[in-house]
Order: structure tokens, then C-alpha cells, then sequence
């Protein structure tokens, strides 16, 4: 299947990963076994704890999570297990797979966002896998009088286009998908036209001062090219994990947790800008 995406998504001087790449993913399989294995850890700990000393001090920022390319939130349940676990107050992305139109999701998330800060009236900070965590870049540059600081994994920012052929071709089926009338799915405008145009300029906008950004990246990506997933405005931060393994790797977890606590204190939000 040809792939639909506009040539300006696949910007000179990074390398698409071969199909012989996918071996790479394979090591999502221990990753697996990993988090289920801490899963088990935590519970016999928990159940060792007295219920008076179970509850952890609660950070008073939120940390909302936002899923990758054709995942829902059930992919960073795990992530949001550990996150809990250290005093993080998680809110899921509500997308149950991210299929949709990427200013669909962002205007959404805004949303989202807007009602989370509102509630805990905090500024959010967002943990975003892949294409979740492109979209988390976009919120830190419309919103960063909601957002104070955002860490992505394994998201190719810097060149989208250049993405393994099984995700281009994933794409491109949406977009015949949305032709033929199939509702909720990126259109052709989403990965060619003015939507993808508009997108990849916002992306390309600097992260407006007092806004952390962390990316999270993997020579072990089989999916993205690495180097796609540093943007030069952020603090690299390199880790041993498959592309899809990023969302469930208790050690990248491991990672967010301590880049979560070496940021920022927490910084309130305008009431106002939250839409009140």
C-alpha cells in the first residue's frame, strides 16, 4: 500500500527503520514479563503494608497520560500503576484508540486539560507514548498556561514520516478507511493536506519558557528511527526498550518517576485560563 504521507513529515537526515527492524519489538515479550513481575511485587508489598501506612504522599500536580498511534489508555495502565504508587495523581487521555484526527485529539485533550486544572487547580503535566507524545508537544506550545512540563517516549517528532513502513501503511488504511465513510479516523487532510501542515508547524514552534520537556528514546526502537525522537529544545534522556515496551517497561517507568521528581514545584494555574 502506497504510503500517504506528505514528503515534509519525512524531513532530510533521518533513516527509516528497515523491515528487518521489527526483530527489535520481539523484546517487548521479557518487557511483558517484567511488569508483570513488578506487578506482583507491588501487590505482596501492598499486602504486607499496615492500611494506615499504605497511602503515599500525594504530588499536588496531575500527570495526565496519552497513549500512542492506534492504542488506548489501556496501554499505559501499567504506567499509571507506578506513577500512583509514588504519590502521582493520574488522569487517563479518554481515547480508547488513537485513530482520530490529531487536532481532533488535541482539541479534545485541551479539553481535557482544561477540566483537570480546573479541578485540582494546578497546572498538568502530560506523559505521552509515540504519537502521544507528539500530541503532548502541540498542548505545550497552545497551552502552556496549563501545561508544566511534558515527557515523551519513543515519539518521532522530528520526522513522523520516516516511521517503520506497518505504521505508514496503518495510516494510510485509515485514511482509505475515512474515504469510504468509516467514521472517527484520520482523513487524508490529517497526513497530507492542511491538517498535517498545521500540525507539523505547530510542532515545530520552540516550548514556551517554564515548560519541562523530557524525550525518552530507545537505540532499541524498532518502529521510529531514534534520532527522530530528540528534539533539540529537550532533555534527552536514552533507555533499553522496544518501541511498543516503552508503555509497559516497569524500568522506563522507573525513568518518568525520577524525571517527574527532578522537575519543576508545582506551579498553580489561572483560573481563568482553565476556563472558569
Amino acid at each position: 500500500m502506497a504510503n500517504a504521507l506528505a514528503d515534509f513529515l519525512a524531513p532530510e537526515g533521518y533513516c527509516q527503520p528497515g523491515m528487518s527492524s521489527l526483530a527489535r519489538e520481539l523484546t517487548f515479550w521479557p518487557e511483558s514479563g517484567r511488569a508483570l513481575l513488578r506487578a506482583a511485587a507491588d501487590k505482596r508489598e501492598l499486602l504486607g503494608t499496615p492500611y494506615v501506612s499504605r497511602a503515599p504522599q500525594r504530588s499536588i500536580e496531575p500527570v495526565l497520560l496519552v497513549p500512542g498511534f492506534l492504542a488506548g489508555d489501556y496501554t499505559l495502565r501499567l504506567m499509571g500503576h507506578t506513577l500512583r504508587r509514588h504519590g502521582y495523581r493520574t488522569y487517563r487521555s479518554q481515547i480508547s484508540s488513537n485513530v482520530s484526527c490529531l487536532r481532533t485529539n488535541a482539541a479534545m485533550l485541551e479539553r481535557r486539560m482544561e477540566a483537570i486544572a480546573t479541578k485540582r487547580g494546578s497546572k498538568v503535566r502530560i506523559v505521552g507514548h509515540s504519537l502521544g507524545g507528539m500530541l503532548a508537544r502541540t498542548l505545550a506550545v497552545r497551552r502552556p498556561d496549563l501545561v508544566s512540563g511534558i515527557i515523551t517516549m519513543g515519539s518521532p517528532m522530528m520526522s513522523p514520516g520516516t516511521s517503520h513502513p506497518v505504521l505508514l501503511s496503518a495510516a494510510t488504511l485509515l485514511v482509505r478507511l475515512s474515504q469510504l465513510g468509516v467514521p472517527g479516523l484520520m482523513n487524508e487532510s490529517c497526513v497530507s493536506g492542511d491538517c498535517a501542515l498545521t500540525s507539523w508547524r505547530e510542532s515545530r514552534q520552540p516550548i514556551p519558557d517554564g515548560v519541562d520537556f523530557t524525550c525518552i528514546w530507545s537505540q532499541g526502537d524498532g518502529l521510529v528511527d531514534p534520532r527522530s525522537c530528540v528534539d533539540p529544545l529537550s532533555k534527552g534522556v536514552e533507555v533499553h526498550a522496544s518501541h511498543i515496551g516503552m508503555a509497559i517497561d516497569p524500568r522506563v517507568a522507573d525513568v518518568v518517576v525520577a524525571d517527574l521528581a527532578a522537575q519543576r514545584e508545582p506551579r498553580a494555574v489561572d483560573a481563568r485560563a482553565a476556563g472558569c
